[in-house]
């Protein structure tokens, strides 16, 4: 089989100047997993934009009209963290259907891979680091209405917690968040998850792999999800600007073939998302977020990179 791949030509778009938000990391994830043969016109697939009643699903139709029509405060951009523009509005409200056709392809092949997402730092009703809409959560929400799955269990590797994703399903019982996070890192004010793992600066890859293994098998055990939506955020990397933690690359690729690997071994469907990574060397970005999706087809397609 191929791993079903999940992308958009408008994940990438020019900033003015230099940003913190590499948002060219899209472009050369595409690239490189072409290059490697393993994204192909046959395994990729384009999502469309995300209609309002998706979108509501998690989100404040107010602050969702607001944003598509830039009528936000000067705060609230200033949270939001991106300049407004025609190509991020257009970006955003394609970029949570992303995640949900990936979670809808997962869930009829075993793994699905979304190109982008993540967007867990965004809550009801405001944006924050980065994140405008919430994919997860909408995700999440959007499955559980259509009656897809019975139990989703949102996995969030990131570095940084899942605050909006928590927030946003904090009153949903049938959606479990677990966050594995380093402590001291943004948000300074924490949310609520249903697991929180807050681990130390300077974590490395052996304690860390230790802690992710115990804690996904034990909520595959304990939850019983028919879905996991996997955050394989790369900015655990011990050289990230945004980390804190001491995870080396091929740390970062053993924890995303075990997520993997035990999600398979369980028979449990996963749709993953490639999360938060800030390294100012993009083409080395590009390669560690390309590690979970060369994790899939080592694991499905028996093929090793």
């Amino acid at each position: 089989m191929s791993i079903p791949l999940v992308t958009h030509p408008a994940y990438s778009f020019p900033f003015p100047g230099r940003h913190r938000f590499p948002m060219e990391k899209f472009a050369l994830l595409n690239t490189y997993l072409a290059e490697r043969g393993i994204l192909t016109p046959n395994n990729t697939f384009r999502p469309g934009q995300a209609s309002a009643k998706i979108l509501h699903s998690a989100h404040c139709p107010d602050y969702v009209r607001r944003f598509c029509h830039n009528e936000q405060s000067p705060q609230e951009v200033r949270r939001m963290g991106l300049p407004w523009s025609e190509a991020l509005r257009k970006r955003t409200l394609i970029s949570p259907n992303g995640t949900l056709l990936t979670a809808h392809l997962a869930l009829s092949n075993g793994i699905a891979c979304h190109l982008a997402g993540g967007t867990h730092h965004a809550h009801y009703n405001f944006a924050s680091g980065f994140c405008i809409l919430n994919d997860l959560a909408i995700t999440a929400q959007t499955l559980l209405a259509q009656n897809k799955a019975r139990k989703v269990l949102i996995f969030d590797c990131d570095v940084h917690q899942g605050d909006g994703t928590a927030a946003i399903l904090a009153s949903e019982p049938q959606a479990f968040t677990c966050s594995i996070h380093c402590e001291k890192n943004f948000p300074a004010c924490k949310a609520i998850s249903d697991l929180d793992i807050a681990l130390a600066k300077g974590t490395n890859d052996t304690e860390y792999l230790e802690v992710l293994t115990q804690t996904l098998t034990a909520l595959i055990k304990t939850e019983q999800p028919d879905l996991i939506l996997y955050d394989a955020g790369v900015d655990i990397y011990t050289q990230d600007p945004l980390g804190l933690l001491n995870i080396s690359e091929k740390g970062i690729g053993e924890r995303d073939y075990r997520v993997l690997e035990i999600c398979k071994s369980y028979a449990i469907p996963v749709a993953t998302v490639i999360g938060g990574g800030y390294d100012d060397d993009r083409k080395a970005l590009a390669k560690r977020h390309a590690l979970v999706v060369e994790q899939a087809h080592r694991l499905w397609c028996n093929k090793n990179y």
